[in-house]
This record gives structure tokens, sequence and C-alpha cells, in this order.
């Protein structure tokens, strides 16, 4: 295992328009065939959330984390932080990097849509190695599943998440990582960021939509796919209890709020389950103690997902 520590002093890596800020952990691939690890954040997510897994992966695994645009050590971009944008800027900084392995993309959230934004813009290339979904969005999931109901958030506005969903007590961090993950999310810089990418979100599912990436057969071929699922009812009935308890909400929307959480899980699963048709080579798994960010929760089964695809690729090549 690793002991590396909170990263610092980042490669500004100039995309043309502005720069990123790319870590490294891990030694230099001893082959250009080696696959590498990219670690891409949700929505109004920090880089540093990735801590405990870049941590525990192996020591002779080369990954990345970045800050996009506006977060961290990174400039401000002049473009919208929609999930086009977003994905443009991370094939940028792959190209100017550069970075010439093949990648294994690790995306939590929004990121995996994210993700399909990149495969659309990039294809299919040998750039891509495979994928590990970590409690992860894909098209329709506003439709299934949808965080932004305005009855839920009556009921967990102002409730300060990182408590009410345990994370603040069942993390796996490191203490000098955790201060410097919520340091990082309490930034002036970081909060504006997040309100931008917030405004972006909703749309974003609707414009990968229309791509109708979903009519190609398996978009990434034999390549292989680990997906994780986590309880989004865990998360939801501590921030519903929470909200609760400050007086959030009118008898219907708590009511109403009790049903979605009733039902939160059944429906994740479903949307989860819809990961495997992204490739013919794919595993599902769920991380029952964790609720959506399974990487601070349950960082092992993250590393267990890398070991996975990695075994795949190596099967496949001999």
């Amino acid at each position: 295992m690793s002991s590396s520590t909170t990263p610092t002093n980042p490669t500004l890596v100039n995309i043309g328009t502005h720069s990123l800020a790319l870590y490294a952990h891990g030694p230099e691939p001893s082959s250009s065939k080696d696959p590498v690890v990219m670690f891409v954040s949700g929505v109004a997510s920090s880089s540093l959330v990735w801590a405990a897994v870049t941590r525990l992966l192996s020591p002779s695994l080369r990954s990345y984390t970045y800050d996009r645009s506006g977060y961290g050590s990174a400039e401000l971009s002049p473009l919208a932080p929609s999930a086009e944008n977003i994905a443009l800027e991370l094939s940028r900084l792959i190209e100017k990097a550069p970075i010439e392995n093949p990648i294994i993309i690790v995306g939590h959230s929004w990121a995996g849509v994210l993700v399909r934004e990149f495969v659309a813009l990039t294809g299919n290339g040998p750039h891509i190695a495979g994928l590990v979904l970590v409690d992860a969005n894909q098209e329709t999931s506003l439709q299934v599943l949808n965080v932004l109901d305005a009855d839920l958030q009556a009921i967990f506005v102002g409730v300060e998440w990182l408590s009410a969903q345990g994370l603040k007590a069942e993390h796996k961090l490191t203490q000098e990582e955790w201060d410097a993950f919520v340091s990082d999310e309490a930034t002036e810089k970081f909060k504006l960021q997040g309100e931008k990418e917030e405004n972006e979100y909703a749309r974003s599912f609707e414009t990968l939509q229309n791509k109708e990436l979903g009519k190609t057969q398996t978009l990434l071929g034999e390549k292989p796919v680990y997906v994780i699922g986590g309880m989004r009812s865990r998360d939801w009935n501590g921030l519903y209890k929470a909200g609760v308890e400050k007086g959030n909400g009118t008898k219907e929307q708590r009511s109403y709020a009790r049903e979605m959480i009733r039902t939160a899980d059944k429906k994740s699963e479903g949307l989860m389950k819809g990961h495997l048709r992204l490739s013919t080579k794919g595993k599902l798994v769920f991380a029952h103690e964790s609720g959506h960010f399974v990487q601070l929760s349950q960082p092992d089964i993250v590393v267990s997902g890398v070991k996975w695809v990695l075994d795949e690729i190596q099967s496949s090549s001999s």
C-alpha cells in the first residue's frame, strides 16, 4: 500500500486557454502500454475526495487527480462548466500533460455524465483502457432518481451534509487528508465554481441524452467496466432526520420525501445496471455500508474496482 499524503506541488498544465492543476501519484509507468488511472470528481466536488483511494492503490501504479477549472490551483476557464466543456478540457489536459498511456477513468457521481461526454468527444480509442464508475450518473438519472426534486430539497435545506450523511464519522481519510478536503471545499473560490457547475448540472443530462449514445451497442466494446453502487437511502435518511430536526418541510413534503427514500435504492440499482450496457465485459458491486460517497467511506471497494479492471486488461492481452 502507498503511504502518500495529500498532494502538493501540482503540475500546472496549459491547455491553450488556461491552466489546470495535475497531481501525479505513484511512479512513472515502466512501459507506454501500462495503464494509468485518472480520477474524475462529481459536481462541486474536490479532487481531494480521492485521497484515501490513491493512498491505498498499489504503490507501483501511476494515477492522477486534477483540479478542474476554477478549483484548487487551477485557473478559471473562459468556458461555462458544462459537461461537454469539462470533457473537452479533460481531453486537452491529457493531450498537453501529456499522458500517453492508456487510461482507466475512475468517475464519481456526475462524472458518469462527464465520462460519456469524453467518449462522445474523443471516441473509443486506445487512450481509454477501462472504467470504474462510483455511484455514477447516466443520461436518465434525473428522470429516475431526481436529487434536485424541490420537495426533497425543502427537507434538506440548510443541513450540514458531511455530518448528516455520516461521512464526518465514517470517512477513511487520515486527519491530514480530511482537513485538506474540508478546507478546500470551504474556500470562496471553490464555492463560486461549485455554483457555476450546479447551474449547468440539470441541462447536462438532456444534452447527453440528445446524443443518443445508448443506441450504440456497447459504447466501449470489450473494455472492462466496473460499476459500484452506493446506498442512496443512507444519505437521504440522515439528511431527512437532520432536516426534520431543523423543522424543515411541510407534512406533505415530509411524506413525499419518505416515499422517495423508500424507493431510492431500488431505483439506483436499475441505474447502476444500466452502466453495464457500456461494455460486453462488466461487473456490478454494491457498497452496502456507504451512501453516495463510496470513495470516502469504503475506498477499498474503489481500489478493488481498479484492480479488477487491470486484471481484465492483463487477461485479454495475454
